[in-house]
C-alpha cells in the first residue's frame, strides 16, 4: 500500500509551530549567553594561580565533554530539586545547555588566549595597565577574534541540541512537533516540516552571527 503525503495537520498546527520555532531561539540564546559567560570565566579561572580553582575548571570540562547531553539535561533536572531548586522546564534546559556549551568554550577560547604572545600581556605590565584590562583588551578581545568562526559553530549546534530539551517538556520546536504527531500520526510530514524549519533558524542565525562578527571582529581596512 502506498503512502500518501498529507499535510493538512501541519498546516493547521503551522501556528504552534512557529511558537515552537520562538521556544527554540529562546532557549539557544539564553543558552549561549551562559556558555559564553561560563567560557569567559572558566578561562580566566584556569589561568589563576589557584591549583584548586584550575583543576575544578578541567574536571567541569572533562565532566561535560565525555557525559551525552541527555544525560546531563536529565541529571540538572532531577538533581536541581535535591537541593531545594524547583524549576520549569525552560530554566533547567537553559542551564543545561548553558553547562554543555560552557565547557566547549572554555577550551575553545583558551586555545585562543593561548595564541597571544606573552610579550603582548608584558607590555601592558609595562605600561601600568591593570591585570583586569590587560585580560579584556590586550588577551580576550584579540582572542575572540581569533576562535570566533569557532564559537559561531559551537553555538549552531547548541541551537540544534536544543530539540533534546523536549526530554524534559521544555517548549520549543521539537516537544510542539511530538504533540502534533501524536495528534495525527504524520510523522514523515512533521519531522520534515521541522527539518526545514530547524535549517532556516541555523542559517538565520549564521548570518546573524556573520553580520556582528564583521562589525565587532574583522580587522579594519586601510
Amino acid at each position: 500500500m502506498g503512502y500518501t503525503l498529507d499535510f493538512q495537520p501541519v498546516i493547521a498546527g503551522l501556528p504552534d509551530l512557529l511558537k515552537g520555532c520562538a521556544g527554540t531561539l529562546l532557549l539557544a540564546f539564553s543558552g549561549m549567553i551562559l556558555s559564553l559567560a561560563i567560557g569567559i570565566g572558566g578561562v580566566a579561572v584556569r589561568g589563576s594561580s589557584v591549583r584548586t580553582a584550575r583543576w575544578a575548571v578541567i574536571a567541569f570540562v572533562e565532566l561535560i565533554r565525555n557525559t551525552p547531553f541527555l544525560v546531563q539535561i536529565y541529571f540538572v533536572f532531577f538533581a536541581l530539586p535535591l537541593v531545594g531548586i524547583r524549576l520549569p522546564p525552560t530554566p533547567t534546559a537553559i542551564i543545561a545547555l548553558g553547562l554543555n556549551g560552557g565547557a566547549y568554550a572554555i577550551e575553545i577560547i583558551r586555545g585562543g588566549v593561548q595564541s597571544i604572545h606573552r610579550g603582548q600581556i608584558e607590555a601592558g605590565l609595562a605600561l601600568g595597565l591593570p591585570r583586569r584590562d590587560i585580560f579584556r583588551f590586550v588577551v580576550l578581545r584579540p582572542a575572540l577574534r581569533a576562535v570566533y568562526p569557532s564559537l559561531t559553530g559551537q553555538f549552531i549546534m547548541l541551537t540544534l541540541t536544543t530539540s533534546i530539551a523536549s526530554a524534559i517538556a521544555a517548549y520549543e520546536l521539537t516537544s510542539v512537533a511530538k504533540l502534533i504527531e501524536n495528534e495525527s500520526f504524520r510523522s514523515f510530514e512533521v519531522y520534515g516540516t521541522i527539518t526545514l524549519l530547524y535549517l532556516l533558524m541555523s542559517w538565520g542565525i549564521m548570518q546573524a552571527f556573520g553580520l556582528v562578527g564583521r562589525r565587532y571582529f574583522d580587522y579594519p581596512v586601510k
